[in-house]
């Protein structure tokens, strides 16, 4: 279903949905004649400060009010859930439409940024500082979301700062240590970026959080970790990476412009209050 929809876009395995299940957390599927034919899912954003709601449709059943049908039951789950606003990604005009009848406004924009994976050279290893996959230190991750994570997520242009648990960071913002890499000066973290593999699209993959402390800024610490994840990459069959950079990320884009990367799909943020308006009784 995911795949069908977003074929562009990571897929998270049966593992990982069953992962991040948790109480306030909603799925939903929508089947005709035994058919699925639509997802949703509701559940606390990561600002803490809304609900985050998606509602997916094969193409083929659209316009037949599914979408309306699974966004009608996660919005009153998301109020039920005490929560008066609600957000919403959409990457095509008719999804934009779609929100817009039911009261939801732009907020924002993302835009992906696409990378083909050839004959990727291993950079220079660095003097001031050491570059090693969580694989071999499975305890640097631990101290990433510490002595990097916590400084640096502030950073990112949201509305209202992402708040990420310990135990989220661990469960979702990794898939595959040997994929993931930190930057080590001494005995601090002092950045990280990787990759999160997809069992569905072998071939493709993710590029996964990206930081650098500020005080290392401006010292080539980030293009040398994605310069390594995309060296083993490479090494290990995948074909293309991709990333979403939010608005107002700069510096970050023009580091993957300077790495190779190419302008993909445009991501909307929207916001909407809760309870939705246009949303009609499940009689009506």
């Amino acid at each position: 279903m995911w795949i069908a929809v977003m074929p562009y876009e990571r897929c998270p395995s049966v593992a990982e949905f069953r992962e991040l299940d948790r109480p306030g957390r909603l799925m939903v599927l929508a089947e005709i004649d035994g058919e699925v034919v639509g997802s949703g899912v509701t559940d606390r954003s990561r600002d803490g400060e809304r609900a985050s709601m998606m509602s997916r449709v094969r193409p083929e059943f659209r316009r037949r009010g599914v979408g309306t049908d699974i966004l009608r039951v996660l919005a009153g789950h998301a109020a039920a859930q005490g929560h008066h606003v609600a957000g919403a990604s959409v990457d095509d005009e008719g999804s934009r439409l779609f929100a817009e009848r039911f009261g939801f406004v732009e907020t924002n924009r993302e835009v992906e940024q696409v990378r083909p994976i050839g004959d990727e050279p291993w950079p220079t290893p660095p003097t001031e500082y050491e570059i090693v996959s969580v694989a071999e230190r499975p305890e640097l991750w631990t101290a990433a979301y510490h002595q990097v994570a916590l400084p640096t997520i502030p950073d990112m242009d949201h509305e209202v700062a992402l708040k990420v648990s310990a135990t989220e960071w661990a469960k979702e913002w990794i898939n595959e240590p040997a994929a993931m890499f930190v930057a080590v000066a001494g005995d601090e973290v002092i950045g990280v970026a990787g990759l999160k593999l997809d069992a569905d699209r072998p071939e493709r993959a993710e590029v996964a959080y990206t930081a650098v402390r500020r005080e290392w800024r401006g010292r080539s610490v980030a293009a040398t970790l994605k310069r390594t994840s995309m060296a083993w990459a490479a090494d290990h069959g995948i074909t293309e990476i991709y990333t979403w950079t939010q608005r107002g990320n700069d510096a970050m884009r023009r580091l993957n412009e300077h790495l190779g990367f190419t302008y993909g799909i445009v991501g909307i943020t929207m916001r909407a209050p809760l309870p939705l308006s246009g949303i009609p009784s499940p009689a009506s």
